[in-house]
């Protein structure tokens, strides 16, 4: 009996550090894809951002992320304990005894990269304008406080999940939190000059790599296998194993429905297959699947999914009718999927109502967007969280790291 509790705890921990190993690839997933929707101007002030954001949020969520989010003040609560660290090691006794299914490292590890990739989606969406060390303070909060506290009342087992709020991978607690918190600092920034015409015109500033940013979307896609089905917790048994082979493959149609319909609706609106909104529609399956990867059948996830991809498309467009400016589209793929996501959920899953699910919405959505407006304005009036029309004119490569991504020529 030790040999098998021993050899599932191990095989449980594998599994989970090999999940989150996929997870920390859409790390250079991100910095691929919103690479190359930026002008060549900003390329390398976008890549210091997502380098820099993964290392603030491990730190943070080292420091004080995962205390808050995890140790809980018992089910049901609204307010988490504060606290610091990760906790001790399991110990060989606790383990034997049953109690303790994977090493408390192993969590660590699989939560801290959730934790970045909600920050990532916040970069995507300021790009082109925002000052890097501004950005990279409100990583810190972010990471450390924002994010933990809302993770704590689903995945903690606080008073959304006493409720019945169901997210089995994030499009809500993951997706919709980094898209509320961007969206709450894309409202105080503004757009970027010349993206709005003075008679209502939506001006193209086009991307400077589409081959990057299908790199990425593609990249993405990979670790997205790691963010829902390391999210099944276990893998030692046939139930857990067949469960986590049916989260691979709903993820996968989800992706799959979501690019082709968003690439037939631009089709059929613009009058040409436009790249970008494939590439959208794509990862806006991704996170329309995620609050509920396990439950439905592969043809339900596939409509899941393809209504995600039409989603993105006219969310894009209706944020650029109210002028507000989002140069990846960060915002319509995790926020407005991630609420379909969650509303979906009730389609796919028994446990799900349109109540919870409701409550957990907009109880995401208040906290993240109050919290993450206040810590924006803070810094806006402290440090300023624009660059200068000139900077702006010139590129944040110059202006914030000193780095052109693509230098014309070099002098000898």
């Amino acid at each position: 009996m030790e040999d098998l509790i021993q050899t599932n705890y191990a095989l449980d921990t594998f599994y989970f550090l090999v999940m989150g190993v996929l997870v920390m690839f859409m790390a250079p997933g991100f910095a691929m894809l919103e690479a190359g929707m930026v002008r060549a101007k900003n390329t390398s002030e976008i890549l210091t951002k997502n380098v820099a954001l993964f290392a603030i949020a491990c730190i943070m969520y080292m420091v004080c992320g995962y205390f808050i989010m995890y140790p809980g003040a018992g089910e049901g609560a609204w307010l988490p304990i504060l606290g610091l660290g990760i906790g001790e090691e399991n110990t060989a006794e606790a383990v034997l005894a049953d109690e303790e299914g994977y090493s408390k490292r192993s969590d660590y590890f699989f939560q801290v990269v959730f934790v970045a990739t909600a920050m990532s989606i916040v970069s995507g969406a300021v790009a082109e304008r925002m000052k890097l060390w501004a950005f990279l303070a409100f990583a810190v909060v972010m990471t450390g406080f924002i994010y933990p506290v809302q993770g704590f009342w689903k995945w903690g087992e606080g008073w959304l999940h006493a409720l019945g709020f169901v997210d089995f991978a994030g499009s809500g607690v993951v997706h919709m939190c980094g898209a509320t918190a961007a969206l709450a600092g894309v409202l105080l920034l503004g757009p970027r000059s010349g993206r709005y015409g003075a008679d209502g015109k939506v001006n193209a500033l086009p991307g400077a790599n589409m081959p990057l940013a299908t790199l990425g979307m593609f990249i993405l896609w990979f670790g997205w296998f790691g963010f829902n089905g390391g999210s099944q917790l276990a893998l030692n048994n046939i139930e857990d194993a067949n469960a986590v082979a049916q989260v691979f493959v709903n993820t996968n149609i989800a992706a799959c429905g979501g690019l082709l319909a968003a690439l037939i609706l631009a089709r059929l609106m613009f009058g040409k297959a436009d790249l970008t909104m494939a590439l959208n529609g794509a990862l806006a399956g991704l996170v329309s699947i995620t609050a509920s990867p396990l439950s439905g059948s592969v043809e339900l996830s596939l409509l899941v999914g393809a209504v995600g991809g039409l989603l993105v498309v006219l969310s894009i467009m209706l944020f650029d009718k109210l002028r507000i400016d989002d140069p990846v589209g960060a915002i319509s793929v995790h926020g407005s999927a991630g609420i379909w996501g969650l509303l979906a959920a009730c389609l796919t899953d028994p446990e799900a109502t349109l109540g919870a699910q409701v409550i957990g919405i907009v109880a995401i959505f208040a906290w993240t967007f109050i919290t993450s407006f206040i810590v924006w304005f803070v810094l806006k009036k402290a440090m300023g969280i624009r660059i200068s029309e000139e900077e702006e004119y010139t590129g944040a490569d110059l202006a914030e790291t000193g780095i052109e991504a693509y230098p014309e020529f070099v002098k000898a």
